[in-house]
Order: C-alpha cells, then structure tokens, then sequence
C-alpha cells in the first residue's frame, strides 16, 4: 500500500488568460494534517477543487490510494472517500439538517429513504464526536459553528476518509476553534486524513504536522510544522518578510469628537434588546477597538451608526450633527465609510462586475455624475485606481465579482471604502478572509487613515488585532459595554471582560 493516501501530480489549472495553478505536486501521507498554505489567490482552493470534482484540471494526474483516479464531478470523489467543508457551506438553508445530509444519496430500502434510519444513524456519528445536533432542525436555525459542524458530519455520514477544510475557522468563536481542532485530533486519531486550507500561521503550526506552501499558483515549499517559524512561513507565502509593526502617529488628544453614542439601544432581528444604554465616543486620529465574542451586539452598534437599524432610545450625534435614525445615504452623506461584516450579503453583488460594484454605494457623487447619467469614465478609471492601489488581484475592472477570490473581494470593498477620504470609519472584521500579507497591508491602511485625523470604529473578533491596531478599546457582553480599557490591558482580563466580569468586579472572580 502506497504511504500517501494522496498525490497530486503537475495539476495546472487556466482559467482563459488567468494561470490559478501550475505543476502543482502534493502528496498527503494516511492519517495526517497537511496544511495548504498560501496567500488569496495562491491557488489553494482550486487546487482542492480540482480534487473534489469541482474543476477539471488542464493537465496533471491525481492518485488515490495508490490508483490514478479520474474525478469528474464531486460524486465521484464522494465514491472514493473524499469530502469537503467549503469556506462557504453548500447547505439548502430552507431544508432540515438530516435532509441536508442525505440530499443526493440512495437509501438502504431504495427507491425510498428511511429519514428516521438516517437520523438515528447521524445522532450516533454525532455523539461519537462530540457534535449533537437535532436532525429534524431547519439549517437556517443553526448558528455558522453548528452549520460547519453538519458539513463536517455530512462527510463522515457518506464515509470520507480524507476531510478537505477550506478556511475552517475563518467565522469561529475562539471556543468553536478550540472545539474544531478537538474534533481534527479526534478524526486523525482514527487514521482519518485532514487537508487543511488556511492563512492563519498560529492555528497551522498548533495542528498540522506538514506544510505545503503555494505562491502564485506554484508550488514553493514542503515543511514540517515542527521545523519551521511562524516568520519564515510568511516569508515563504508573500516573498519577502513582513514588518509586523504598525506605523502610529501621535494624533494628540484634543481632537474634535467626530462620533458620539448617548444611551442607544435598539432591538436585534428577532425583535430582541441588541443595544442595552450605549454611551461611547472616537475622536478624530484614534482607533476605538470593540472586542467581543460575535453575538453581543456589535453588529447592532454599526447599524444604528450607519442607519440600518432604527434606534429605540438614545442619540447618535456624527460630526456635531444629530443623526439618530438618519437615512443611510444622509449618513453616506457625512462622510461616513462602512465596511461590512459579511460582504457577501452586505458588500457586494456577486452578478456585477467591479466597475458595478463600486458605483453601487457611489452613484450620488458628483463626480460620477453626468447631468442625470453616470460617468461611466470616471467610474471606471476610479475602479481602476481601487485595483492598483489595493492590490486586487483580477483579469480587469469588468471582471465579475464573483469570480474573485475572497480576499480579493474584500480588498475591493475596503479600497472602495477608503478612497473616498472619510471622517468616519466603521471597519467590521476588516481582514477576515485576508491572508498574512494582505492583512498587513489593510491594517497599515487603516491606520493611515488614523494618522490622517479620521476617526475609526474597528470589530474583529481577532483580539491580537484590536489589541494591536486599537487606542482604546470597549468591550461588548450581550449588548452592554462592559468597560473601556487601554490596549496594554492583559489579555487574561479581556478574556473576563468578554465573558461578562465587569473591571472593578474580576478580582471577586479569582
């Protein structure tokens, strides 16, 4: 029996004039975590897609167990023991989770499907792994950890033997990362093989064993985890080493406040308390970080801040102006950006090409104005100008959306973003989805925008980030601030903070 359950041989892919793989060898050893590590648009998903059946390859050989296989269609590698989480779930929303499970297969007592069989069987896998879940729940229900946590137990229900992980944990909670790389050791445990897609370094080094790094679709080097350094990894994914320090001006203290909050509340989508007495206030020329699990209210604050939700009680006071409940185009108006959490839902439209795109938010400009028409050169050359300066990697500005990388849409929604020399950044989750070099390089933008007197509202999840790039930061607890602390705060009294322990009281704690 061959040592690699897979090999990948001189895989290319093209895509007309775009090369997104070339040459690529990998070879993936039994009951290992192999890391798939590179910069967006280094070729990693394709790659994997190319092994799922997604794409046909324009040339090369795949080996599965030992036997050169012809994977046509995701079925296929189905058949062969191969399964994959995408980045983004290929769940049916409206569907429940056991129907979601089954969907495509052919039963024990076929034609028909014994859907209670089925679920008896998957709360087995699922208690066996630590993953209840209710099989009769409509996927639309569940939260994204539990969402990931079906697509996982959907692969185990049809056999696989290899797990491909695209960004597993890229909208995680830290405790939900934790309970994924459990879940990884448990499956590994078992001989079970893991190819795991991210851009993380910390979470590569804690749970793959070996590393292969693409660079602009090739192939750049093979390492052990445990023989390499989280610098010469970044290294070997941008080609250069990266400058881990952030360039921060003194901005002084008596600046004007360009953003202030007087008790807002609000309500959340189920008609739920979202916003529970919100008091804060930015200054131009500082970083005000919210830390926070996602969940306690910090989309709620960006969206009574750009008038997408409608305050209940309390003022939003922008610029000196009273702008509680404001139409977000007046909002748009006071030189307010937004970059959204989820851009796909809030960001961009995948059917529009780049061009579209950045008119969406823009068409009220004058300078996109013709008399009553659009000034198609001047959008066009403003989009341009967004590809170059921003780094956005695609065929050309009529390039569809969607057929972006995820970091290279997000690129295109924060260039878009800032290009317009806002007062007031609201910055959500700037660099999810972004590699180590890109993420470099957005948060030195931001901070630019800082050093320039704009004032800037950052939530990320990732509390290295806000501790890093923040000058004060509020930390969120179901809807309330729990208090405001410098960025030299430990992380351990973060961490409390987050959990709910007020500063004065975490003493009481310990």
């Amino acid at each position: 029996m061959s040592e690699y359950i897979l090999e990948m041989k001189g895989v290319s892919k093209y895509f007309a004039h775009v090369r997104a793989n070339y040459k690529v060898d990998l070879q993936v050893r039994r009951g290992e975590v192999m890391a798939l590590l590179g910069e967006n648009g280094a070729g990693k998903t394709t790659l994997m897609n190319i092994l799922y059946g997604l794409y046909a390859p324009s040339e090369g050989e795949i080996f599965f167990n030992g036997e050169k296989v012809n994977i046509k269609e995701p079925q296929d590698a189905i058949k062969h023991g191969i399964g994959m989480v995408h980045q983004h779930f290929m769940l049916v929303q409206a569907l429940s989770v056991i129907e979601n499970v089954v969907l495509g297969m052919k039963g024990s007592k076929s034609p028909r499907l014994d859907l209670n069989e089925a679920a008896d069987r998957l709360k087995e896998l699922a208690a066996k792994y630590s993953m209840e879940i209710n099989p009769w729940a409509k996927v639309w229900q569940l939260s994204v950890g539990q969402q990931q946590r079906l697509e996982i137990l959907k692969a185990l229900y049809r056999g696989a033997q290899l797990f491909i992980l695209d960004e597993p944990t890229a909208v995680l909670t830290p405790q939900e990362v934790e309970g994924l790389f459990d879940m990884i050791r448990l499956l590994k445990s078992e001989g079970k093989t893991i190819i795991f897609i991210s851009h993380k370094l910390n979470e590569v080094l804690s749970i793959c064993d070996r590393i292969t790094v693409l660079r602009l679709g090739e192939n750049q080097a093979i390492c052990n985890a445990s023989e390499i350094t989280k610098d010469e990894l970044a290294e070997l994914m941008v080609g250069r080493p990266l400058n881990n320090e952030r360039h921060r001006e003194d901005t002084g203290d008596d600046n004007p406040v360009v953003l202030k909050l007087e008790g807002v509340t609000c309500n959340n989508s189920d008609g739920l308390p979202g916003l529970k007495g919100i008091d804060l206030e930015i200054r131009g020329g500082e970083i005000l970080g919210i830390a926070g699990v996602d969940g306690n209210g910090q989309r709620e604050l960006a969206e009574v801040i750009t008038g997408m939700t409608h305050v209940t009680g309390g003022k939003v006071t922008i610029s000196g102006d009273d702008m509680t409940n404001a139409d977000p185009i007046d909002i748009w108006k006071k030189d307010v950006s937004h970059v959204p959490e989820d851009r796909h839902k809030h960001g961009v439209v995948l059917g529009m090409d780049l061009v579209e795109n950045n008119l969406l938010i823009n068409h009220f400009r004058k300078e996109f104005q013709k008399g009553p028409f659009v000034d198609w050169k001047a959008i066009e050359k403003d989009t341009e100008e967004i590809i170059t300066d921003y780094h956005v990697k695609t065929a050309g500005k009529n390039e569809l959306i969607k057929n972006l990388s995820g970091g290279n849409q997000q690129k295109m929604v924060i260039g878009r973003a800032l290009e317009r020399d806002p007062k007031l950044l609201l910055a959500l989750h700037p660099t999810r989805g972004l590699d180590i070099g890109a993420t470099e390089y957005i948060q030195q933008c931001i901070m630019d925008q800082r050093n320039k007197g704009v004032a800037v509202l950052l939530v990320s999840t990732e509390l290295d980030e806000v501790i890093s790039m923040s000058d004060r930061i509020a930390v969120m607890y179901e809807g309330r601030i729990i208090g405001i602390v410098p960025p030299t705060t430990s992380i351990s009294d973060i961490g409390l903070m987050m959990a709910g322990v007020e500063p004065d009281k975490k003493d009481d704690q310990e």
